[in-house]
């Protein structure tokens, strides 16, 4: 289970996070659910099953250009549960509502995926980025 938890989440960032969303039906469960906090009217709703997560990594990669992601900590699997610490790189494309970084600001900031696993697919998942310090990087008050 270790091995495979660490090469599942591989995938998750490297093939999922890297633009393929495809591999979202291959290594995430049909009730797959996004735990995420959010701030604002509407935004309390998560994100479920592959189509949710395609549809995160679509939104989180829409403001930017060229936005890669890489693993900088872990895997680290304990259980059913896996652990991995990223660095988002890339370009402000534009639209973040009060940015004010001229498009093509590079832009570089990082966040701590857990994940629990069912078999061999993803079932549950909680995200902490750092979108502060990306929003005052893009001149966001």
């Amino acid at each position: 289970m270790y091995v495979g938890l660490a090469a599942l989440y591989r995938r998750w960032i490297n093939e999922l996070w890297n633009g393929d969303l495809a591999v979202a039906n291959e290594i995430v469960s049909s009730d797959f659910l996004v735990h995420q906090a959010r701030t604002g009217p509407g935004d309390s709703e998560d994100f479920r099953g592959p189509a949710g997560i395609q549809a995160m990594v679509r939104d989180g990669h829409a403001p930017f250009s060229d936005l890669t992601f890489a693993i900088e900590v872990g895997p680290l699997v304990s259980g059913d549960f896996v652990v991995g610490r990223w660095r988002a790189e890339g370009a402000y494309a534009g639209g973040i509502p009060g940015a004010t970084a001229p498009v093509g600001t590079p832009v570089t900031y990082r966040g701590t995926d857990i994940l629990r696993a069912e078999g061999n697919r993803f079932v549950e998942y909680w995200v902490s980025a750092d979108v502060f310090q990306l929003m005052a990087d893009l001149g966001v008050d």
